[in-house]
């Protein structure tokens, strides 16, 4: 008899200890699920109107029935309105300078008027863009008079607080439309803005 009971109690101590051992009897941990951590917006949109002032430098100069050149300071005022279409950014408006530039003691540049649209990269809180339009020179000299004209150039704008921004433009102007015949002027100007969005 006891034979018969040592190799069975054995035999049920054996299969008891993966019990104890927390082996096959407990399931395997799942995985553990991680949230999504939220990506904040960034950039602006740069839908909208925006004034602004600027400052800058200008050099001119003349040919055919006259040459003549000079160089000098510019301020005025600018006015856009810009559409955000994503990762392009387009727009147009009007830029008034005013200058004192003397062309040789002839005559003097009194003011440059833009009108013109701009186009460029959206580069979340700066873009770049090239600008192009008509634009008008005011001398002091009637002889010499006034002319239509056209300009183009680069540009680029950054934001500095909700509203304001900081941009800077190169641009290049050709007139050929004086009271003088046959007098063309090229003009090249480079000027910073600081500029208010709604």
């Amino acid at each position: 008899m006891k034979r018969s009971l040592i190799p069975a109690a054995g035999l049920a101590a054996l299969t008891a200890v993966p019990a104890f051992a927390g082996g096959a009897a407990e399931p395997a941990p799942g995985p553990v699920a991680i949230a999504p951590v939220p990506v904040a917006a960034s950039g602006i949109d740069w839908t909208g109107p925006s004034v602004g002032v600027q400052l800058g430098y200008g050099d001119v100069s003349t040919y055919g029935a006259a040459a003549l050149a000079g160089d000098g300071a510019l301020y005025g005022l600018r006015a856009y309105y810009d559409v955000d279409l994503g990762t392009v950014v387009v727009g147009g408006g009007l830029q008034y300078d005013t200058t004192d530039i003397d062309l040789g003691g002839v005559t003097t540049l009194d003011s440059v008027t833009r009108i013109g649209a701009r186009a460029g990269v959206d580069l979340v809180d700066n873009w770049l863009y090239g600008t192009a339009g008509w634009a008008r020179a005011d001398t002091s000299d009637p002889a010499v008079g006034d002319s239509d004209g056209w300009f183009a150039g680069v540009g680029y704008e950054v934001l500095i607080t909700d509203n304001i921004t900081l941009g800077t433009e190169v641009l290049y102007h050709e007139f050929s439309d004086f009271a003088l015949p046959g007098l063309t002027a090229e003009a090249t100007t480079a000027a910073l803005s600081v500029n208010f969005r709604f």
